[in-house]
């Protein structure tokens, strides 16, 4: 006779496998193709040379590859743990700044400046995430946007480490992982440039990072963050401690957003104030709203999108005479710039998914696999 519970603990651990059909492992081994190949091919077929055109090329996946990184640690503390915050992008600044003092001032290694701006990140999470614990809502957001002013102020007057207003180089910062040299990177005697060999670094990143916090939201650290999220008082009942599951979602969010900061100031090569502001903050949000809350490939599938939209909009704008629009073919005189364009359809597109579809395009892909799953009796 059969155990039932040796049959349900095998049930259960089938169901924590991440690769569990045979579908899921075909696209785990066709992403896998692809990132491996895309830098090596990009240029050699008609589709990538249309899209070269329109603006979106390596460089624009790369800055896709850093807002992803960003994106699921802010997913992991706003879709996950629900503690909605604006001050994600003080977080990135500050994994940004200590990769350009200590990579480049200092001159240290991949291997430790890295790992010290998550550090940082982490740290300075710590110090935030008890705050947390008073408040929620509205008043969470008005606390992190008040983080967001004084970031701002600290990057612009600490000019020993920032640089000030006008900011910092970040071209002295290596990128040497044993033999492997990402900014001179080789293979049989074939040198790569750099948006090919910063593209297998930044996106391998992304990896790491989406497979670490699949693999925490799976557990019952994970199972406690969505408890939290959904109701706290009711989770504090039942034994969840809310100090120490919010100040670790705050830790663990802000040093992936350390980590989203160091590679984009190695990618952007100079970094200022101005790259760490309220704007970025409300494009990080943009992101996991349109990708879709509480889902790791939302943040991926967001990120790939609002990424891409500024050099898409540039591109068409310079193509075409868009009315109001300064800059563009038609030249000056619209009342609105490019980068002004781009922040209203940021707010078009999170007003337009919260009130449509606040799962986000994950909640769509959902809805599409549903039905095909039960057809013919969807409806």
């Amino acid at each position: 006779m059969a155990n039932p519970s040796k049959e349900l603990k095998v049930r259960y651990q089938q169901d924590l496998m991440i690769w569990r059909t045979p579908l899921l492992r075909a696209g785990l081994l066709t992403l896998l193709f692809l990132y491996i190949l895309s830098p090596v091919i990009w240029e050699s077929f008609v589709v990538t040379k249309f899209l070269d055109d329109i603006g979106l090329t390596m460089t624009t996946l790369n800055y896709a590859g850093v807002f992803a990184v960003g994106a699921i640690g802010l997913n992991l503390l706003t879709g996950y743990t629900g503690q909605v915050s604006l001050g994600h992008s003080v977080f990135v600044g500050a994994g940004a700044y200590f990769a350009a003092y200590a990579g480049s001032t200092w001159d240290l290694p991949f291997i430790v400046w890295l790992p010290g701006s998550l550090l940082v990140g982490f740290l300075i999470g710590f110090i935030v995430g008890p705050l947390a614990l008073r408040l929620r809502g509205n008043y969470l957001v008005v606390v992190t946007l008040g983080l967001v002013f004084l970031g701002d102020h600290i990057f612009r007057n600490w000019k020993s480490v920032t640089g000030g207003s006008t900011g910092v180089s970040v071209t002295g910062a290596s990128l040497k992982i044993g033999p492997i040299d990402f900014r001179n990177f080789e293979v049989f005697g074939h040198e790569f440039e750099k948006s090919q060999s910063f593209f297998w670094l930044i996106w391998g990143f992304v990896a790491l990072v989406a497979l670490l916090v699949k693999n925490i939201v799976r557990t019952r650290p994970g199972r406690a963050l969505q408890a939290v999220r959904d109701r706290d008082i009711a989770a504090e009942i039942i034994g969840v401690d809310l100090l120490h599951y919010k100040t670790m979602a705050f830790a663990i969010s802000s040093s992936i957003a350390a980590l989203a900061g160091a590679l984009f100031g190695v990618l952007q090569s100079f970094i200022s104030p101005i790259d760490f502001g309220l704007l970025v903050a409300i494009q990080y949000i943009a992101i996991i709203i349109l990708g879709g809350m509480g889902t790791i490939h939302g943040s991926i599938i967001g990120a790939l999108v609002l990424g891409s939209l500024p050099r898409l909009v540039e591109n068409i704008s310079r193509d075409y005479d868009l009315p109001g629009v300064s800059g563009d073919q038609g030249g000056i005189g619209g009342i609105l710039s490019i980068s002004s364009l781009n922040h209203i359809i940021y707010g078009i597109l999170i007003a337009a998914f919260l009130l449509l579809e606040p799962r986000g395009i994950a909640g769509i892909w959902m809805r599409i696999k549903t039905y095909f799953k039960t057809w013919p009796f969807s409806y």
